[in-house]
């Protein structure tokens, strides 16, 4: 199997791309690095240290503090800020209705892509995110870009919160939070949620995980030994 290899997958919000990202990874014996948990730790880290983000020179302070880091449990990469764990808090609805505007920061922006692009030196990876086959790495050889109905992927978000036992929020509400992220995602200036020109597109709101892993391997089995 060749070296270097980098699948990129972007797409809207809760719209599977960590999922399908982690089952490729799993497959194909990849490396699995998960840009939206990066973005939505330093998110947590801002919220609990009270960042101004209007504030440059706290920012920039702040990102100095900041030490991220993935180890795999279970067969699944879990995300960790300063050392402490917190996959699971980073996926809570103070954290997802705060990243976005924190995403759209140009210094964050920048010391994540370094930091994702260091990531990917030297080995095969998935990477999911926002903007990895357009700005983290516009050369990767394999790129999808994932979409869905908004309504479904409303569901899938709130039955995901529910089977962690997150009982806060209505499904009206998830519904909210994802029309806001597509509008702040699409309309930012710092690398706005876009597709790449030679990027895949999967739009998996009537097929099953096991049927859109199978689309994706399709697509990247011709470069695995090129």
């Amino acid at each position: 199997m060749r070296k270097n290899l980098v699948i990129a997958i972007d797409g809207y919000s809760s719209c599977g791309k960590s999922t399908l990202a982690k089952a490729l990874a799993k497959k194909l014996g990849f490396i699995y690095i998960d840009s939206g948990a990066m973005y939505r730790a330093i998110t947590l880290y801002f919220l609990r240290n009270n960042v101004d983000l209007e504030n440059h020179d706290a920012i920039v302070d702040a990102l100095q503090h900041i030490e991220l880091n993935f180890h795999a449990k279970d067969y699944e990469s879990h995300i960790t800020l300063n050392g402490e764990e917190v996959s699971d808090e980073i996926r809570l609805m103070p954290v997802s209705e705060a990243v976005s505007p924190v995403s759209a920061i140009k210094e964050v922006r920048t010391e994540m892509v370094k930091q994702q692009q260091r990531m990917g030196k030297s080995k095969n990876i998935v990477m999911d995110g926002r903007d990895i086959g357009t700005a983290v790495f516009p050369d990767a050889q394999v790129k999808f870009f994932m979409t869905a109905d908004p309504k479904i992927r409303a569901e899938r978000r709130y039955n995901e919160m529910l089977s962690k036992g997150d009982t806060s929020i209505t499904l009206e509400e998830v519904f909210e939070n994802i029309a806001h992220r597509d509008y702040a995602d699409t309309t930012r200036v710092e690398s706005p949620l876009t597709r790449a020109e030679d990027a895949i597109i999967l739009d998996n709101t009537e097929i099953t995980e096991a049927e859109q892993l199978a689309f994706a391997l399709e697509k990247v089995q011709p470069f695995l030994h090129t």
